[in-house]
Parts: C-alpha cells; structure tokens; sequence
C-alpha cells in the first residue's frame, strides 16, 4: 500500500534524519525511515487518486557519537501525501504514476541548539510505475514499484540555526518497494532506497551517501479488517561526507523496529499504527518513533 499507497513517502518522506549540523556527521536529510510498513508493494484499491496523512512524533535524548550534550528534542511532523495511480502500462507492464508530499515539521529542542521553529519541509516528487500484482490460486502472490523520488530544497532554513525543517539541498532517493503473500493472511514488505545527497552551498557540507529501507510483516487476524505485525527500518551511510570538498569521519547508522497494525474500513480506507524503537545507532540521535497514517481513495 503505497506510502501511501503508503509512500515516501519517501518520506517516509519521509524520517526522519532531524539534525541538519555543519558537522561531520548528523547531516543526512530527512528521508522515509518508518513512515510506510504493511502492503507497500501495491494501492489498495486500484487505480485513481489517493490522499494520505501522516502524524509521527519523535523523541530523542541522546545524540551518539555526537557533541557531548545530551538534548531533550522532541519533534512533531505531518506529511500530506497527494498519489495518481494511472491503468495505463507504459514500460514494461508497469503503470505510470506520480507520488508528492508535502511535509510539516515542529521543533520542541532543549539542547545548545538553536531550531528554526515550525515549517514547511522539503517537498518529494516522484514518478513511478506500479505493476499489477501476480496471482495465484489463492489470490496474489506478489505486487511491487519502483519510483524516482527526489527532494527538493523547497524548505524552511537559516544555516544560523541547528535545526531546520529544510536541508538546503537537492537529493535523489529512487526505491524498489514489494509486497510478499506467502499465504494470504501471512505477508511480508518492504521499501529499499538509493540516497544521493548534493552540497548545501550555504555550508559546503555534501551528505554522504546511503541505502535505507522499511520492511514489515503482517498476519491478516480480522479478514479484510485488521492487520498486525511488526515494522522496522534501517540506514547506513556508505560514503563519507565532505565539507568544503574534502572527506571527514562519522558515516550514519540506525536500526528501528517495534509493533504496528492495519486497521481498514473498506476498501478506500485504511489506519495504520506504528511504533519503532531505535537501536544499533552511530553518528545520529537516538530516540523513538510513534506514527498515526490514514489513507484514502477517491
């Protein structure tokens, strides 16, 4: 179900890599760790338009590797998510479509950095082509995408400041994203990113590169109703940094994994649940992910 169907959102959109430091590390932009999870290979009801939402609230206390402070950050970010789904095939089978997302994000920081307040964050922008799933003699077996989602430096920012809800700089995240039924209750996802970052010109820091992915397993106990499971996300950075051309140290690194649920009304209409819990983490905060997603077909 992208990311809206479920997305990116990306983000998964978008996150959320929340500190934008003039550093050797935290400088990876906001991306989609967590936001989509169960059914991510295909729309939930065909063709036409979606509209999504997202409410993930993150808390950290603790930045590793990092500056020795340890902050109270609290963040809030919204995603409104905006999908055409086309039944029109024009490569290989797949259908065309395009995904945008719009994010909010709100700064709640006690550290000795400033943030920038409440504001628009980077908009993603993303074709993509969705094939129809494959069927089996129970129903389908498998169903997936591949988009090209960039972000954009449409975001507010103030390089005055530590934390922005823009990064300043262009970035392109295409993924594979795929849907498994190994039964028709039993599923497994997953969303797999290529992240390349340009250079901030206000700071000359260019963010390394990285892969990162969501994936989630569900088990269909109320039929066509309600979904439960487990989600998780992870990222690493493969490429070192540079500030003003050169390479520094501090490659990125998390782990995210936790409970989540899929609540559908109907057919148009589904809930999701997550929660992720942040382990395994280098050069990044550390903290917890709790996430609300509604999405809906017209």
């Amino acid at each position: 179900m992208k990311c809206c169907r479920p997305s990116m959102f990306g983000a998964g959109l978008l996150l959320v890599s929340l500190l934008a430091l003039p550093v050797a590390a935290f400088d990876q932009p906001a991306v989609n760790l967590g936001f989509t999870s169960f059914m991510d290979g295909g729309p939930p009801a065909g063709p036409g338009f979606y509209f999504a939402e997202y409410i993930q609230y993150y808390t950290a206390d603790e930045l590793v590797d990092g500056p020795p402070f340890d902050p109270e950050l609290d963040v809030w970010i919204s995603l409104s998510q905006f999908i055409y789904q086309s039944d029109r095939p024009i490569l290989f089978g797949g259908k065309w479509g395009l995904d945008v997302i719009v994010p909010v994000v709100s700064f709640d920081a006690v550290s000795l950095l400033d943030d920038n307040g409440t504001g628009v964050g980077d908009i993603l922008v993303g074709p993509y082509l969705q094939w129809d799933p494959i069927m089996g003699a129970n129903g389908p077996k498998f169903m997936h995408r591949v988009e090209l989602q960039t972000i954009w430096p449409t975001g507010k920012y103030d390089d005055d400041k530590g934390l922005n809800p823009g990064n300043n700089h262009f970035s392109f995240n295409p993924y594979w994203a795929g849907t498994y039924f190994f039964t028709p209750k039993l599923t497994a996802s997953w969303r797999v990113h290529y992240l390349w970052n340009d250079e901030n010109d206000d700071t000359e820091v260019q963010p390394g590169q990285a892969v990162h992915c969501n994936f989630a397993a569900s088990y269909e106990l109320i039929p066509k109703k309600l979904r439960a499971g487990v989600n998780g996300y992870y990222l690493k950075q493969v490429t070192d940094s540079e500030v003003d051309g050169e390479e520094v140290s501090g490659r990125e690194q998390v782990l995210g994994i936790g409970p989540g649920a899929m609540y559908s009304f109907s057919q148009n209409d589904h809930l999701f649940f997550n929660a992720y819990f942040e382990t395994s983490v280098k050069n990044r905060p550390e903290g917890d992910r709790f996430q609300v997603r509604w999405v809906h077909h017209f």
